[in-house]
C-alpha cells in the first residue's frame, strides 16, 4: 500500500507524541516536526500493521528502557521535540537530493565540522544531484553546555547544517542521534535516494560513494542497506569491556546483522521504516547494533558490498596509510582529526582519487 506523505507525518507525528507522553509523565508536547509532502514511501507490512491496528504497543515497550546514570545507560526515547531542526533544508517543490549526509557530532567538534564541510561533506561535490550535510547532536549539561549551546546556534546560523535534539551527548545516547536523522529524513527529505550515516572522523570518498557505488544513472534502490556488514557477533557480558551489552538489556546471545555505525549507506525509504520500526523496539545503547535489530524485524538484509564480505575493501572501519590506490577505491576510512583530515583530502584531489 503507497502512502502519502500527509499519512507518513500525520502517523509519525501521532507515534512520537504518544511516545513522549509514555516517557515524560504526559506533559506537553509543544511542537512537532513539520508534514512532509508529495511522498509515496512503501511501508512494510508489519509497519503497516503496527501503525494502523496497533498504536500503544508502539510505544509502551520503551517504559522498560534501563533508567540510571546518562552516562552508564542509553536514554529512554523517542525525542520528538527539535532544538534545531533546519525544516527548509529540503524545499518542498525542488528535485530531491540524491544524497543525505547524517554526521554524527558533538558541541566542541568546531574544528572537526568546518574540515568535513572543507572537504567530503561539501555540498557541490556533485552538481545537478544534490548533497544535503547534516551534523546531528544532543545537548551538554552545566555552564560549559550553556556555552555551548550559544556558539552551537550562532554556527547553525552561518551554515544551516545542524539539527538537535534535547537529549544528553553521551557514548550510550548516539543511538538516539541516529534515530533523530532517521526521523528527520522521514518528516522533511523522504524523497531523497540515499542516506548515509557517519561520524565526524570518519574521511569518506563522497565522489566514489555517488559516482561508483549507488550510480545516479541508475533507478534508486529501495530497502537497501550496505556497509561494514558484522554476522553472528556476540553480545559482550564482560562489564569492563567498553562494548559490553548487560543481560537484562539485551537477552539474545547474538546480534541480528548489522553495519559497522562508521559508516553505512541506506535506500531513503528505509529511514522511515526504521524509524517507525524503533517505536516498537527498546533503545539500545549501540546504535549500530540497534539499527540491525530494526532491519531484522523489519526482513531487511544489510546487501554485501562490491567486492566481498571483508569489511576493509569499501568501508574500512579503521585506520590506513594514505595511498592514491586505496584512497581512490575506497567509501570510508576511520580516525582521522580535522589537520589530517584536510591534508588528505589534498592529496587526493592532487591524485586523481576523486575522480569520477
Amino acid at each position: 500500500m503507497k502512502w502519502k506523505g500527509k499519512h507518513i507525518a500525520a502517523v509519525l507525528g501521532l507515534l512520537s507524541f504518544l511516545g513522549v507522553l509514555v516517557n515524560v509523565g504526559w506533559q506537553t508536547v509543544n511542537s512537532l516536526p513539520g508534514k512532509a509532502t508529495n511522498v509515496t514511501t512503501q511501508v512494510t507490512k508489519n509497519v503497516t500493521t503496527q501503525v494502523t491496528t496497533n498504536v500503544t504497543t508502539q510505544v509502551t515497550t520503551h517504559e522498560g528502557s534501563p533508567i540510571g546514570h546518562p552516562l552508564d545507560t542509553p536514554t529512554p526515547g523517542p525525542f520528538p521535540d527539535y532544538i534545531i531542526r533546519e525544516p527548509n533544508k529540503c524545499p518542498e517543490g525542488k528535485p530531491p537530493p540524491f544524497l543525505v549526509l547524517l554526521i554524527l557530532s558533538m558541541a566542541g567538534e568546531v574544528e572537526a565540522r568546518n574540515a568535513i564541510r572543507q572537504t567530503w561533506g561539501n555540498e557541490s561535490l556533485a552538481p545537478g544531484l544534490g548533497i544535503i550535510r547534516l551534523f546531528l547532536m544532543g545537548v551538554t549539561e552545566g555552564k560549559l553546555g550553556r556555552l555551548q549551546q550559544k556558539a552551537l546556534e550562532s554556527e547553525s546560523l552561518r551554515h544551516h547544517d545542524i539539527i538537535q535534539q534535547n537529549f544528553l551527548d553521551t557514548y550510550y545516547n548516539l543511538t538516539l542521534k541516529t534515530l533523530m536523522g532517521m526521523n528527520w529524513v522521514a518528516m522533511h527529505c523522504p524523497r531523497a535516494s540515499y542516506v548515509m550515516k557517519t561520524d565526524s572522523d570518519i574521511l569518506v570518498n563522497t565522489v566514489y560513494l555517488i559516482y561508483k557505488l549507488l550510480r545516479p544513472e541508475l533507478k534508486p534502490k529501495t530497502n537497501y542497506f550496505t556497509g561494514c556488514i558484522h554476522r553472528d557477533a556476540l553480545a559482550i557480558r564482560d562489564n569492563r569491556s567498553k562494548l559490553y551489552m548487560p543481560l537484562e538489556e539485551y537477552p539474545s546471545d547474538t546480534y541480528p546483522d548489522y553495519c559497522s555505525g562508521s559508516g553505512y549507506v541506506f535506500s531513503g525509504d528505509v529511514a522511515t521504516e526504521v524509524y517507525i520500526a524503533s517505536l516498537s523496539i527498546r533503545i539500545l545503547r549501540f546504535e549500530d547494533v540497534y539499527v540491525g535489530v530494526c532491519l531484522d524485524r523489519l526482513g531487511i538484509k544489510p546487501t554485501p558490498q562490491p567486492g566481498g564480505e571483508s569489511c576493509g575493501s569499501l568501508f574500512n572501519p579503521f585506520g590506513l596509510s594514505y595511498s592514491s590506490f586505496h584512497y581512490s577505491n575506497m567509501v570510508t576510512v576511520h580516525s582521522f582529526h580535522p589537520g589530517q583530515l584536510l591534508e588528505y583530502w589534498r592529496k587526493m584531489q592532487r591524485d586523481g582519487a576523486l575522480s569520477e
